[in-house]
């Protein structure tokens, strides 16, 4: 099922309206041009590259706001993960 418009498109304008009516009751109205297909891979592409930006942004940004003592309780859960990590791997 084709996804509804937000907007009408039908004019509001009466001239305009009789104007596609006659266009498309005798055929020389153009077709609906249909949005260009984007493969799955252009569209993995693009939001990982939306994703690497917003990362960068934020983690440099999370940085300027964070206290020392913020930042430290951050670290050593990170080095705990790491730790925890390499011993399931032995």
């Amino acid at each position: 099922m084709p996804k509804r418009l937000s907007r009408d498109a039908r004019p509001t304008d009466i001239n305009q309206a009789a104007y596609q009516m006659v266009r498309r009751s005798t055929g020389t109205a153009n077709p609906e041009p249909h949005p260009p297909k984007v493969s799955q891979s252009e569209i993995s592409r693009v939001m990982s590259a939306m994703g690497r930006k917003g990362g960068k942004i934020g983690g440099k940004r999370r940085l300027k706001t964070m206290t020392k003592e913020q930042r430290s309780k951050v670290a050593a859960k990170a080095a705990r993960t790491r730790w925890k990590n390499a011993e399931q791997d032995r």
